[in-house]
């Protein structure tokens, strides 16, 4: 989670909307990309699973790292978080790719949701 904030959380603290984001990972967990795959409002972001698997599977990537950010600055999950990553965590393991964590962040902070259990 401390690679994702430093990688994103410059950039998306500052967006107004939610964006959810995949970053696509290899067999050695190397970055192949970063997709966004849904841009949503002020606290709700529509996550479809067949949007994040398409980019993981055209890019060939074994694993996925799920972050979005809260535009509230607030990082805590809500229970809308928490279901879209089991329903996304479910079908990875149907296709075979993993979703290592979901982080989200705030604007100073970010919540593991891999560290907070949920993966």
């Amino acid at each position: 989670p401390d690679d994702v904030a430093d990688l994103l959380m410059d950039e998306m603290r500052a967006l107004d909307r939610e964006h959810f984001r995949a970053i696509l990972l290899n067999t050695k967990n190397r970055i192949l990309g970063v997709r966004t795959i849904s841009i949503g409002s002020l606290n709700a972001s529509v996550v479809h699973a067949r949007e994040v698997f398409k980019a993981a599977v055209t890019e060939s990537a074994q694993a996925i790292v799920l972050v979005h950010n809260h535009p509230s600055g607030q990082p805590e999950p809500s229970p809308e978080d928490l279901a879209v990553t089991d329903r996304l965590v479910h079908a990875g393991r149907i296709l075979g790719i993993e979703i290592l964590d979901h982080v989200i962040l705030g604007s100073r902070d970010y919540v593991s949701l891999k560290e907070l259990g949920h993966i």
